[in-house]
This record gives C-alpha cells, structure tokens and sequence, in this order.
C-alpha cells in the first residue's frame, strides 16, 4: 500500500503556537535527514491518525508532500496523548535510496489453527516477539514478514534465524544471538517444563 501525506511548513515554534495548532485539529511536526536541513511541518489531524490505525503505514515508504514538494520518509516518533486518542507530535525521517534502513517490520502469523500443537494437542500460541527489527535498502522495504505456523507441536519454537526473511532483508536481532519469535506451548506450562527437563538432561549425558 503506498500513502501520501500532505503537510504545510510550520513557521511558529513553541508550546503555545503547538497548543494553538492542536486546538485547530493540526500536529506539529518535523521531518529531517538527509542532506536537507530539518523542516517543521504541521499536519491534518484526523487524516494522520487515521493512517496510524493502519499497520502497514509504520512499515512503508511514506510520501510526504509539503505544499507541493514531495519527498519520500519513514515514520519515526509518534507521541500521543496519555489517554484521549490524540497525536500530540510527530517526526519523519527522510530516506535515501542509496542508503540501507534500520527499521522494525511487523511480524504476521499463519497457520496457527492447523499446528499439530494446536489442533492436536490443544496448546496455545506464544508470541514472544510481533515485530522484528530488520536492516534493508529502501526498495527491499516489506510491508510485514510471514510466520508459518504448521508443523509445530507443543514445545517446540520458531527462532530469528528460521525465519524466511524476504530478498535483500536481513534480521537485526538484540539480546540473545538467535531469539525465540514464537513457541506453541501447553496448558499450565507444563511443555515447558518437559522442554526443559529434556534439554537439561540431553545436556548432562
């Protein structure tokens, strides 16, 4: 899905003149990098928030259109207000088609109602991870990365490493060398505790 954003330059700074552009339904915000210098730009409201609702606008090559001027960005920080659904500020960042992106993609899982742990064993899915930070140039970008669910049993568990990574895609992963995404596990527990039981004593013999 490709969206395009329209925004105006935003010439008045500080709190005030945010208060007074949130009061008429616009967000202040700002768009940066590259080797252009910083612009602050405010934004339609209710249109931008509408696009937050959508998953894929995270994850996408946005355009961004200032008043005529398109250039291509990345969401980056969205803040909102502690508990009304209001965007209080937003950042984008520019991107270069040369340059690779650090960027977090979100994680779709398939297949779960047909895993032998599931259907067989009545055990549950654990989401360990929903999102996956990956490194990509801009035009390797995927909207989501696919998880398939249907050969897994109670205990077992799909790592970073055993994900189908797209073309031109490649995992970041923190903490742990190969992370755990996703593991079907049974009621109370008790397949972990199998699990573990049965590593511990692969590992003494």
């Amino acid at each position: 899905m490709q969206f395009e954003i329209t925004a105006q330059k935003r010439v008045l700074q500080g709190r005030g003149a945010s208060r007074r552009l949130r009061r008429s339904s616009k967000v202040p915000g700002i768009v940066y990098g590259g080797t252009q210098a910083p612009q602050s730009i405010e934004l339609d409201h209710n249109q931008l928030l509408l696009n937050l609702k959508k998953e894929t606008f995270r994850s996408s090559i946005l355009t961004l259109n200032i008043e005529g001027q398109k250039q291509q960005v990345l969401l980056r920080d969205t803040q909102f207000h502690a508990y009304k659904p209001l965007v209080l500020h937003i950042d984008f960042q520019r991107v270069d088609a040369t340059h690779e992106l650090h960027i977090k993609v979100p994680l779709h899982f398939i297949n779960a109602e047909i895993a032998p742990g599931v259907k067989v064993s009545g055990g549950m899915v654990n989401h360990i991870m929903t999102e996956i930070d990956v490194a990509c140039l801009p035009a390797d970008l995927p909207s989501f990365i696919e998880v398939d669910l249907c050969e897994l049993a109670i205990g077992q568990n799909i790592h970073v490493s055993q994900l189908k990574m797209p073309k031109g895609v490649k995992p970041l992963a923190h903490g742990s060398d190969d992370p755990i995404v996703v593991a079907i596990v049974g009621m109370g527990g008790a397949a972990e505790e199998t699990a573990a039981e049965g590593e511990g004593e692969a590992a003494a013999a």
